[in-house]
């Protein structure tokens, strides 16, 4: 069966994302960037102008999002209501980090589950006259929050893992790596992705009114042990564990997380300032789907940046 011709994509991104579009844009060209006249009144609500609107008729189009806090988030929908609207072939929205995605549970009657809100919104992005639009989102924190989207809009997952093997491998000590999983949540998510890597498996218990994390399988002695996760936002799980894994004999300890959130800055608890931040990660892997921790990180050791925009470009296709 032949494979269909690939299609001319043209992209349109928000202004914290335009790093990441262009080297998206770098990757094939079949992508054409586009823009947006992202201005605001004097109330500060915004008075936003797609360009060459009329231009992108029958075109296949793409938005590249970021919804790094509720105060960019309405303008950013304002534009992915619109674009679909205006006679395009077909409609991609790429928002490589879906933010509410941790909150999506009840514990307790009140609870407000962001992620299942956030879901209902995208769901009802208007149809282009190619069909529902294709939304592609990476690592979602909880594999159940497939189902929260509704039938209006094809909802595709994409993962960081293929990258980061990629990345293992070229490592001086790739045969002495070993996986390490903070809990059986990220077991679960991962483990069939990476696979080919010996594993290691912490857990949290309780331990009076602390959570302490424990090693419940595997053995990082000797080792490279390298952390994944699909997301940080303080990071006081990922430095638990690492104590855990070098009083267990780890002869290092890396991390990898997709999505570096980081809120506050607190990826400074990471930074290598003296010898005994250096022995604790001796890499620290995040993607660019969080572009203001990624402006903010620049090249500080542990921290290294592998970007999704090969992955996206790809991805555009489907």
């Amino acid at each position: 069966m032949e494979k269909p011709n690939k299609k001319q994509v043209l992209l349109f991104y928000c202004v914290e994302s335009e790093q990441l579009a262009r080297k998206i844009s770098d990757q094939s060209d079949l992508i054409q960037l586009q823009s947006i006249n992202w201005r605001s009144f004097d109330d500060g609500f915004p008075n936003l102008f797609i360009n060459n609107a009329k231009d992108i008729r029958g075109q296949h189009v793409a938005f590249l999002a970021s919804f790094s806090s509720p105060a960019v988030i309405f303008e950013q929908l304002s534009v992915i209501f619109a674009l679909p609207r205006l006679f395009v072939a077909s409609f991609t929205l790429v928002l490589p980090f879906f933010p509410t995605g941790s909150f999506e549970r009840m514990e307790e009657e009140g609870d407000v589950a962001t992620a299942f809100t956030m879901a209902r919104i995208l769901s009802n992005i208007p149809a282009s006259r190619g069909g529902p639009t294709s939304l592609v989102i990476y690592d979602i924190h909880a594999l159940q929050e497939r189902f929260y989207f509704g039938d209006h809009v094809l909802p595709c997952f994409e993962t960081g893992m293929p990258l980061l093997k990629q990345r293992l491998h070229q490592l001086p000590d790739a045969d002495n790596v070993v996986i390490a999983f903070p809990d059986d949540g990220a077991w679960k998510r991962f483990h069939k992705l990476l696979d080919h890597f010996p594993t290691v498996v912490c857990a949290k218990v309780r331990e009076g009114d602390k959570r302490i994390v424990r090693l419940k399988e595997g053995d990082p002695a000797g080792r490279h042990v390298v952390i994944v996760d699909d997301l940080v936002q303080s990071g006081g799980t990922l430095i638990e564990c690492q104590k855990v894994l070098a009083a267990h004999g780890a002869n290092k300890v890396s991390a990898y997380v997709t999505h570096a959130v980081f809120p506050k800055k607190s990826f400074e608890r990471f930074v290598h300032k003296d010898e005994n931040s250096k022995k604790a990660f001796e890499y620290f892997w995040i993607t660019d789907s969080c572009a203001n921790t990624v402006k903010e990180i620049g090249n500080k050791a542990p921290f290294e940046v592998i970007s999704l925009a090969g992955s996206i470009a790809d991805a555009l296709q489907i």
